[in-house]
């Protein structure tokens, strides 16, 4: 889903980000340079790539905003633009297409160089990435910091290594300066590791560097950070330097979203997964044994190419023998080039009721995990206007007269509608 600013201001220029954490914090790299360009009546679009209908979305979306704003140079960036440049300048609307390195360089959003409609380079050629500092991280009130981008696996259904070329991890002296300043300059209260693989981080650098000994260094090396955060991880990557600090340290948040994509051991191994389901029930058992306040969430993939009832009706009782209460599940979405698009296909209808079952399982689990919380003390911190924020182990929740960017320490007395509501 696509995230507009606060207040769209018709001649400045305009951000739009769809897809994930890590686009979103590129998305604030790229409102710098568009700011700095000179260029004041621009949009840029910011696309996903994991599915086809978010490139469908990124296409809807860039027409109704050209419709709404005639006279606006849109740029298309991101994934889907690095994956299918050409689809998008053949959109009469689009005035330039940055591939996923380009949208990075400041000389991109000036058009008053001389430069190509499509700025697209082989993503696999680049071998370093580094740790681009923003000053402002828009509205949000958690920092985004990027450790690592691109994947060296090939599972099946991505596209996603073709969008974000080959693992690379940033030094993490570079890290960790960066966090410093987040926390002891402006004033963060909560950072979140990012990156395409982020539990791959370390192996292209030199030394033994591995996410779980950046995470100890990170919390040693920084006292004041009062809270970190991990973006979506693959538990088969997992070190045990990691798993101590995830199990052992308050300061590191008690909430796992996993790579599971499925729960049937021979869909997981036509995905090219790494990992069995005996795995991922026995790592969610381990970390909810060593502290039992972890939620999890799991992104997971419904319809996969020949996918039965009974591999299905694998990943469905998942849901509850992992406890996976934060679902972020969608139907199998076949992507051109890759593997799994030549597979026999489970027809859409199929893949949509299985999503949508799913769906429901997790959101079950959702709404018993949360009247659960009612009556505990919840330290929450505030990220809306409204009070409305989210709680260490990321349940959402209000509190009554809370300011924005405050750290809080509430009680939750009820659920309204998905919503803790705390004073």
């Amino acid at each position: 889903m696509a995230t507009l600013p606060d207040a769209a201001v018709a001649a400045a220029p305009e951000i739009v980000t769809f897809g994930c954490r890590l686009n979103a914090y590129e998305s604030e790299v790229m409102r710098a340079h568009a700011a700095a360009s000179g260029e004041h009546d621009m949009i840029v679009v910011n696309t996903c790539a994991v599915t086809g209908e978010a490139v469908r979305q990124a296409r809807q979306q860039i027409r109704r905003m050209k419709r709404e704003r005639p006279q606006a140079r849109i740029i298309v960036t991101g994934c889907a633009a690095q994956t299918e440049p050409q689809t998008f300048a053949a959109m009469p609307e689009v005035a330039r297409v940055l591939g996923n390195i380009e949208k990075l360089q400041a000389a991109s959003f000036r058009f008053d160089d001389d430069l190509p409609a499509v700025r697209v380079n082989d993503i696999m050629a680049v071998r370093e990435t580094a740790a681009h500092l923003v000053d402002a991280l828009g509205h949000r009130a958690r920092a985004f910091v990027e450790v690592q981008n691109g994947c060296d696996h090939r599972c099946t259904f991505c596209i996603i290594p073709f969008g974000r070329g080959n693992s690379r991890s940033v030094p993490a002296g570079l890290i960790v300066d960066r966090i410093k300043r987040l926390v002891r300059e402006e004033g963060y209260h909560e950072v979140v590791l990012t990156g395409v693989d982020v539990t791959s981080y370390g192996a292209d650098l030199p030394g033994s560097r591995t996410l779980g000994r950046l995470v100890q260094q990170i919390l040693t090396l920084v006292p004041d950070l009062p809270r970190l955060r991990l973006s979506s991880i693959d538990s088969v990557e997992i070190d045990m330097p990691l798993l101590d600090a995830i199990t052992g340290d308050a300061r590191l948040m008690p909430h796992l979203h996993l790579s599971l994509q499925a729960g049937d051991d021979m869909v997981l191994k036509r995905m090219k997964r790494r990992h069995s389901r005996e795995d991922a029930v026995r790592f969610c058992a381990e970390v909810r044994a060593r502290r039992p306040e972890v939620s999890f969430g799991a992104d997971i993939i419904a319809g996969f190419p020949t996918e039965t009832d009974a591999m299905f009706e694998n990943t469905l009782a998942m849901i509850d023998e992992c406890d996976i209460v934060y679902g972020h599940i969608f139907p199998y979405s076949a992507r051109s080039g890759t593997p799994a698009a030549r597979m026999p296909q489970v027809p859409v209808p199929l893949r949509k009721e299985r999503a949508a079952r799913l769906r429901q399982a997790s959101a079950m689990r959702l709404d018993t995990y949360l009247r659960g919380q009612i009556g505990r003390p919840l330290d929450v911190l505030i990220e809306g206007h409204d009070g409305s924020g989210h709680s260490a182990a990321f349940a959402p929740v209000r509190v009554a007269g809370a300011k924005r960017g405050q750290l809080v320490r509430a009680t939750a007395h009820q659920l309204n509608d998905g919503m803790l509501e705390a004073a």
